[in-house]
């Protein structure tokens, strides 16, 4: 039984700033059927307004509700643990984090913070955690699809430095955790078992949801995609399709 699907977005709905062929369509045909949909993204280089915004203007009109976003994640361990965050993310992400309160407690916050990582602002990080601030990654991706269409260094590279040199574990909060998972599940109220995950990162969406629990995951042939990532982490996809508009007629079949 399937009752629900969580999306990733970027690389699975749009490529750069370009949806994929027939993803509009897609996503149109999950909305007039009875299942309930999520939108769940890895990215930490935008807020969550501009992501919605974003879409919108793709022709993916998505209520911030069904959007999650490892920076919404952070607010609520933030409040939930009474840390102040010590930011290393890109600058279009630190709005999500404005007003904050500011507490004794700290945790170093890691994302992609593209082009404004350097030494400094990474021995900064770096020494906070020696001081005992917590530890948290929005996102341990390896790579991202860029503008130039080509692969480039995300967050989990830089999150790897600084576990070497601290030696401490970041905690994750985007995919591929579970609580990321299971947030998004519960606010749909579906069950993981009866959920399908749609992604083109073979690792943090398909890996990552089948550890999380969910029922079935298909990997798409679109965005950081690249051949033989269906054979390089386990669990494996459920299946492989060639984009989102294949997956949802995997979906369909499935269900009839």
């Amino acid at each position: 039984m399937i009752s629900g699907v969580l999306l990733d977005i970027a690389g699975v709905l749009y490529d750069g700033n370009v949806p994929v062929p027939g993803a509009t369509e897609a996503v149109e045909r999950l909305r007039q059927s009875e299942l309930s949909l999520r939108f769940v993204s890895n990215t930490t280089r935008s807020s969550k307004a501009s992501v919605v915004a974003q879409l919108g203007r793709l022709g993916f009109p998505v209520a911030a509700s069904e959007l999650f976003t490892p920076a919404q994640a952070a607010l609520s361990w933030l409040e939930d643990h009474k840390r102040t965050p010590h930011l290393l993310v890109h600058p279009d992400l630190e709005p999500d984090f404005a007003g904050v309160e500011q507490r004794k407690g700290k945790a170093v916050i890691v994302g992609d913070a593209g082009e404004t990582f350097d030494y400094r602002r990474l021995n900064r990080a770096f020494r906070a955690l020696m001081e005992g601030a917590e530890f948290l990654a929005l996102a341990p991706n390896r790579t991202f699809k860029d503008a130039d269409e080509k692969l480039s260094l995300d967050a989990g590279p830089f999150v790897a430095a600084l576990e070497f040199g601290s030696q401490r574990k970041a905690t994750v909060l985007g995919k591929p955790s579970k609580a990321f998972f299971d947030a998004a599940l519960t606010s749909m109220n579906c069950p993981g078992a009866e959920a399908v995950m749609v992604g083109d990162d073979a690792e943090a969406d398909i890996a990552g949801a089948l550890k999380a629990g969910l029922g079935h995951a298909l990997l798409v042939r679109t965005g950081k995609y690249r051949q033989g990532d269906e054979k390089r982490f386990k669990p494996r996809p459920t299946a492989v399709v060639e984009d989102i508009g294949a997956a949802v007629d995997w979906i369909a079949r499935k269900r009839s």
